[in-house]
């Protein structure tokens, strides 16, 4: 049976260099590799979830200017389809340019995200929810995942965002969710730790949270018991996408035999199983190469 999955976010053009170091100041470099692809959190998810044998559609603007050709060739390539929010915009998508430091696979990104192209809940189709078995919102199109939630949770979609960063209108969307898998780095106003953290998200009915720290264990929270999850030990070549890819990994095996009641017993699975996935991802350089070795 293949599971289909609503990514809602981020659509970007990513163009990812891999060299020595970062650049200072007036100073030029010359690149040792490089790559082109369309990237964003709900974006690397659903390539992500789709090449592991579902059906994924982002939800996202991406819009009619030539550049745009490049994001769409891209998720043709790997099977993702694309609900634009607004197809008729033609100024060009938002675009990230990330340096790789070869040495250590640590990144350096500067992207102006979606801040200039929002969209409104009047934007969504009538139908993106048909045949949908879970819902991915990474927050960063805030208005379009709230109305995006409220209908999941009518139709028992179970939810999960992507908390990268705390953005406003999260405090929304949170009693909502049915999985919170969000990264070392985002903090709840008034939060400064993990514990804080869970304590926040718990209060707000959330069942299942989870905070990755990069090679470090995963936290987690299970309906209310505590846990960790080692993560695989490796070198890496390039962390980029990483979190977007455990997310997409993670929105995979939850639905493995997925019941609302099994959800307790499946979530640490899915978790280890994911982080798996954006280890391997990790050992090579882009966010694709990973899925191109056989």
């Amino acid at each position: 049976m293949t599971n289909h999955g609503l990514f809602v976010g981020l659509v970007t053009l990513d163009f990812i260099y891999l060299a020595e170091s970062a650049p200072q100041n007036n100073q030029k470099l010359v690149a040792t590799d490089y790559t082109v692809a369309a990237g964003g959190p709900a974006t690397n998810a659903a390539v992500t979830f789709s090449y592991l044998g579902n059906q994924a559609t982002v939800l996202g603007v991406v819009g009619s200017h030539p550049m745009t050709q490049l994001i769409r060739s891209d998720l043709e390539k790997y099977q993702v389809a694309i609900a634009d929010l607004d197809p008729t915009i033609n100024t060009p998508p938002p675009v990230s340019s990330i340096i790789v430091t070869q040495s250590t696979g640590e990144r350096a990104v500067i992207s102006i995200n979606a801040v200039k192209t929002q969209a409104d809940g009047e934007s969504i189709p009538a139908d993106i929810l048909d045949n949908i078995d879970i819902v991915l919102i990474d927050g960063h199109q805030m208005s379009v995942g709230y109305v995006i939630a409220q209908m999941a949770k009518t139709k028992n979609i179970p939810v999960v965002i992507d908390g990268g960063s705390w953005k406003p209108g999260f405090n929304q969307i949170l009693p909502l969710v049915d999985y919170a898998v969000c990264s070392a780095n985002f903090y709840p106003p008034s939060c400064s730790s993990s514990e804080e953290v869970f304590t926040y998200l718990y209060g707000l009915g959330i069942p299942h949270i989870a905070i990755t720290h990069g090679e470090k264990s995963i936290e987690y929270l299970n309906s209310g018991q505590r846990g960790t999850v080692v993560v695989p030990s490796i070198t890496p070549v390039d962390t980029l996408g990483a979190g977007d890819i455990f997310h997409g990994a993670f929105c995979h095996y939850i639905l493995q035999n997925y019941t609302s009641s099994s959800s307790i017993s499946h979530f640490p699975e899915a978790l280890e199983k994911a982080s798996k996935i954006a280890a391997n991802a990790c050992k090579l350089f882009g966010t694709r190469r990973w899925m191109d070795v056989k």
